[in-house]
């Protein structure tokens, strides 16, 4: 691993901005315009659904996804940060689509645990050059991190509206 190009390092980077940048633009022309519109609910059971898949972080853990060599400071966290926000992703769906007075709280939890979890994993990664022993992982952060990112934004704008 030692005679990878310095470009390398570079490329995870320009990835992920990249592709945070792209699904900002794809909620901008097609979330935003329905936030006034709509119930809260109806944009976020989508996202909490999509979060409750996020039990693929648990890849960083198998060694037929990674590399020899994956470093255990960014995998576990990792993958058991993303373990939990996707339980509780999933537990606040019916308490949303019943309009539950919990609902709002536990969508708060759900949305600076998972944020902060991204956040996390994307400077461990970086500090333990964990994208060098991602194999088959490396979608994860090059699409999945991204599209994940967004939504947290979005879902805070919602959770900074009045809800009905």
């Amino acid at each position: 691993m030692t005679d990878v190009p310095p470009v390398i390092d570079r490329i995870l980077p320009l990835i992920l901005v990249a592709n945070t940048v792209i699904f900002y633009v794809a909620a901008r022309l097609y979330l935003f315009p329905l936030i006034s519109r709509v119930r809260p609910r109806q944009i976020l059971v989508p996202i909490l659904l999509l979060h409750s898949m996020r039990n693929l972080g648990m890849m960083f853990l198998d060694r037929g996804a990674t590399y020899p060599g994956m470093p255990a400071e960014f995998a576990h966290p990792a993958a058991f940060g993303d373990l939990a926000t996707a339980i509780i992703a999933f537990v606040a769906i019916p308490f949303v689509l019943r309009g539950s007075g919990w609902a709002k709280p536990i969508v708060w939890i759900f949305n600076i645990w998972g944020t902060v979890d991204l956040v996390t994993a994307v400077i461990t990664a970086t500090i333990h050059a964990a994208p060098f022993a991602m194999g088959a992982t490396y979608w994860i952060p090059a699409f999945w991190v991204p599209l994940l990112l967004v939504t947290h934004y979005v879902t805070f704008i919602l959770l900074l509206r009045r809800w009905e």
